[in-house]
């Protein structure tokens, strides 16, 4: 999505952070959530200065790792990097046990049971100065001021996150579809 991109590219740390996500090397490799969606929520509400980052969630799909602990690994590395950001990495091809779910087949497909729809949009460097998005439920409602439950997840367990993280009271437009 080219207005993504364009949002990124004016942002400084998330081009570098997106740089050194690509060097790791990973497979289906991105950073998803708040590091897209706060970006974006951010511009439609004019605001000058981003919404700190709590953490930079980094997704990837390899069905062939046997290490369950080498994300460690792959935080450590990013936070010799860039130490300012707390990185959270996870193989995707194994979180479907931890949340109860069927295996996931890619990532993409592993975003498609995240709680709120806005939140399963994820960007990757493909090149120098080339980015790639990939979403699980398209572009439209994270540009219309929504946030949308995921019927895949407990209408509860959405509304805990959406209070919890106090969406609506920082960007005071958005609201809940119903």
């Amino acid at each position: 999505m080219d207005r993504i991109v364009e949002l990124v590219k004016q942002d400084p740390i998330r081009v570098e952070a997106l740089n050194c996500v690509s060097q790791l090397g990973l497979p289906q490799c991105y950073i998803a959530a708040g590091f897209v969606r706060n970006l974006v929520w951010d511009s439609l509400h004019g605001f000058e200065i981003t919404t700190p980052l709590n953490d930079v969630d980094v997704i990837y799909f390899d069905l062939n790792e046997q290490d369950l602990n080498v994300h460690f690994s792959y935080e450590s590395q990013l936070k010799q990097q860039m130490p300012q950001i707390n990185w959270q990495v996870r193989n995707q091809a194994v979180m479907h046990t931890r949340n109860g779910d069927v295996p996931y087949t890619s990532s993409l497909d592993a975003m498609s049971y995240w709680p709120e729809k806005e939140t399963a949009i994820a960007i990757r460097q493909i090149a120098p100065e080339t980015y790639e998005c990939i979403s699980a439920f398209g572009y439209e409602s994270l540009f219309d001021y929504c946030v949308t439950h995921n019927p895949k997840r407990s209408r509860e367990v959405f509304e805990n996150r959406v209070n919890s993280k106090g969406w609506l009271a920082r960007w005071s437009s958005l609201g809940m579809a119903p």
